[in-house]
């Protein structure tokens, strides 16, 4: 949806939006969905989001509303781009900043060779294993539910294709870097992966995606804005 075209949001809008910092995608989600409804006085309209995105996480949502959300599937389908932060020398239960560090290992010995040898080890086809704090469901139950409540959660590897990986800092402990990868690849799984790889730890920090196939920065809403131009203020 271009700013500056009319809107038919039953019969479908693509909407690119930034998703704020601690905001879940279904937040993002449900804030849009309400604006619908005030807008045009209905009580249901279908929104839905392509690829989740972590509460910490920032940048770009795929937002389909009314009959567009049929094109869902094939929007999740699409590579994706994100740059972020490693923090090496430890490790969370969430593989993210989200929980408490559980666990710390020393990081003098990583050298900038040892760093591009780990980094090349994840670049193709990989196997990896997701996250136990994930909307992955395990016999029905989202596996972040079960992980909360102490609960023992068996995830299973999934095969992921990585086509970028690339080290764009590097001021120990922390990494800054840039991925290109396929649907279903957990980014704080490559974080946590990178750490073990050199014989230390690893969990993000930050994260940011800035692509979703052809979908890039031009046209991105901030959600405020979007909101607002949804639901504009009365002139006085």
């Amino acid at each position: 949806m271009e700013k500056d075209s009319k809107y038919d949001f039953l019969a479908g809008e693509v909407l690119l939006v930034n998703k704020p910092k601690t905001w879940t995608s279904f937040d993002v989600v449900n804030k849009i969905r309400y604006a619908l409804r005030s807008r045009l006085n209905v009580k249901k309209i279908k929104v839905g989001h392509a690829g989740t995105l972590d509460p910490m996480a920032t940048g770009l949502l795929i937002i389909c509303t009314g009959k567009f959300t049929k094109k869902l599937n094939d929007f999740q389908g699409l590579p994706k781009r994100y740059t972020g932060t490693i923090k090496l020398g430890a490790t969370t239960p969430s593989y993210d900043a989200e929980s408490e560090v559980d666990a710390t290992f020393p990081t003098e010995h990583i050298t900038a060779e040892l760093l591009e040898t780990a980094r090349q080890r994840f670049l193709g086809t990989i196997e990896q294993m997701p996250p136990i704090f994930s909307a992955i469901k395990i016999d029905g139950v989202r596996a972040y539910k079960s992980a909360r409540k102490g609960k023992t959660v068996e995830m299973k590897s999934r095969t992921v294709e990585i086509t970028e990986f690339e080290l764009t800092r590097t001021e120990l402990p922390e990494v800054d870097f840039t991925v290109t990868c396929s649907k279903g690849t957990y980014i704080r799984s490559l974080a946590f992966d990178l750490g073990k790889a050199l014989n230390s730890g690893g969990y993000l920090t930050a994260l940011h995606r800035d692509r979703i196939g052809a979908f890039g920065a031009t046209d991105v809403w901030e959600l405020d804005a979007l909101i607002k131009e949804i639901n504009p203020e009365p002139q006085e």
